[in-house]
């Protein structure tokens, strides 16, 4: 427009021009030949600039049709200016698919173009826990019988006989997540995510989630890669968003065995406004170097191979109530392969084992109270029902896990069960949100986000949970050894009480007080063990109670 607008300016003064020279013309005969002869060649020149000018028109014209340029951005106000176009999936096929904006909705940068089938969306989360245990002070071994390490495949390297007696007061890096999700071509979806945090201590980092999806088939998905397949209310709530610091042993437990972070899979599933079905074909989980062990994941000889699955619904719901039920489970077909074959050519039965350990819902320290050890497994299943209710601001939620293991032995089969049962009441009359795509429920909205210049609060909530988790089977008495089918894993009894005050929908800060007290006996087997491994008499005590205070400081986008 400027360089036409610069044109017709020419053509206007070259006109006025010429009719200035012909006044002129008319004055004196002599004069007139003499301008009339200057008047040619200033217009010939005239005419020659003016067909440069709509050469160099015609250039820019041409190459702005190859390859459109945006006006430069502005300041960013909510709503950023024009960044320069992202081809969308029509220009990919010759049509222009229009310029990309750039928004920061919730906080989170947000890259789209026109058409939207592309999109680009940067994610990043933040959680600080800190916490102080109140438990009894340590003392000698001898008399102090507190432990933690495995039921089963006990030895001097993996019993910790000291961790259990002095829990960590301090801080962790719960979670330091960045990443990137978006669409490509309207039907798929990805995403890839990274974490640097741990339990304990911070990992070095490590790929948490990358997968793919295609989501063309609707209402059915269908997705690839490393990610946590659909097991559960617990599981499918966001971490950003539970009302506490960590999920429910019994839960925790049940989606580590098949499903759980990091684990790759290929998952269908299919979603309506108050139902979702989904299955997957599950393996490994991501291996990953720790800076507390400073070891990494050994390559197995064959990976884990399971399978997933669940059914959702909220059939009863109204304006402002929903009900909320579902079934789901998992089952190990091969436990993975760790030692592979012997001198023999033949595989032992201890190559494949299947293992159940937790830390107690709190993961400052990361000291494992409760623990199987390796069970050599064939097989190994879990079953889980669920149920929750909301009621305007007031929300309750249950689920119970049953366990099995095929052990590959020839000794019984154990199973272990565990449930948990909450309530919360946002103080600020706002409601947890149902998400009907992962059938689970996440973080309030934030009606009035804290603001000292605008006399917003924020978004207030309680909550009380207790939950109950078995990894005894068939244990004895206490002042026996351990005998025959026996795994004295432990059983914990965990009543939890939280105070969340949501800043705004992208800060949070939490306060959680927690009552911990674990039952187990000693696993060891005989003399030898109890006096060399665990230190303690034949069939001691070794669980203990205690109190913790903890808090978390949360940043999420």
């Amino acid at each position: 427009m400027h360089h036409e607008r610069s044109i017709g300016g020419a053509r206007r003064w070259l006109a006025a021009t010429t009719s200035v020279a012909a006044l002129c013309a008319g004055a004196t005969p002599a004069f007139a030949q003499a301008a009339g002869q200057d008047q040619s060649a200033r217009i010939e020149r005239l005419e020659a600039e003016l067909k440069s000018v709509e050469a160099e028109l015609s250039a820019i014209r041409a190459s702005q049709a190859a390859a459109p340029i945006a006006a430069s951005a502005g300041p960013a106000s909510g709503q950023l200016a024009a960044a320069p176009p992202i081809p969308s999936s029509k220009s990919a096929g010759g049509d222009d698919g229009g310029a990309a904006s750039v928004a920061l909705g919730g906080g989170r940068p947000t890259f789209r173009t026109s058409d939207g089938n592309f999109t680009a969306t940067l994610h990043g989360v933040v959680q600080l826990d800190a916490a102080q245990y109140d438990q009894d002070k340590a003392g000698p071994i001898a008399t102090d019988l507190r432990r933690s390490g495995p039921a089963l495949g006990a030895s001097a390297s993996n019993i910790d006989l000291t961790h259990a007696r002095q829990l960590k007061d301090g801080d962790v890096f719960r979670r330091a997540r960045i990443g990137l999700d978006g669409t490509v071509y309207g039907d798929w979806d990805y995403r890839l995510l990274f974490d640097f945090a741990g339990s304990g201590v911070e990992n070095t980092g490590q790929l948490y989630e990358s997968w793919v999806q295609y989501s063309g088939l609707r209402p059915f998905k269908v997705r690839l890669g490393a990610f946590a397949p659909s097991i559960g209310l617990d599981d499918q709530g966001s971490t950003n968003g539970i009302p506490f610091l960590e999920r429910a042993v019994s839960s925790d437990l049940a989606r580590g065995l098949a499903a759980g972070d990091t684990r790759t899979a290929l998952q269908v599933f299919a979603t309506g406004d108050h139902w979702l079905a989904s299955a997957a074909v599950t393996g490994k989980t991501i291996g990953v170097l720790n800076t507390g062990t400073a070891t990494a994941v050994a390559q197995t000889y064959s990976d884990q191979l399971g399978f997933v699955g669940r059914l959702a619904a909220s059939p009863f719901h109204g304006k402002d109530w929903l009900i909320h039920v579902g079934v789901h489970g998992s089952y190990v077909d091969r436990a993975a392969n760790a030692s592979g074959p012997g001198t023999n050519g033949a595989t032992a039965l201890t190559s494949a084992v299947i293992a159940l350990s937790n830390t107690e819902e709190l993961r400052v320290d990361g000291t494992k109270l409760i623990n199987t050890g390796n069970i050599d497994a064939h097989h190994a299943d879990t079953v889980g029902v669920e149920f929750a209710a909301q009621k305007q601001n007031f929300f309750l939620q249950s689920e119970y896990e049953h366990f099995d293991v095929k052990r590959s032995d020839g000794i019984a089969s154990p199973n272990f069960n565990g449930y948990y049962v909450y309530g919360t009441w946002i103080l600020t009359g706002e409601a947890r949100k149902y998400n009907s795509q992962t059938a689970a429920f996440d973080a309030p909205p934030v009606k009035h986000p804290f603001s000292l210049k605008n006399g917003g609060w924020g978004a207030w909530e309680v909550g009380l949970r207790y939950s109950e988790m078995d990894l005894n089977y068939d244990p004895g008495a206490p002042g026996t050894y351990q005998t025959g089918s026996a795994i004295r894993g432990g059983q914990t009894k965990d009543i939890n009480a939280a105070l969340n005050w949501y800043i705004n929908p992208v800060v949070r800060f939490m306060l959680d007080y927690q009552h911990v007290k674990i039952g187990r006996l000693s696993p060891a087997a005989n003399a030898a063990q109890a006096s060399t491994l665990w230190f303690t008499p034949e069939g001691a005590q070794i669980g203990q109670s205690y109190d913790v205070v903890s808090v978390r400081s949360q940043v999420a986008f």
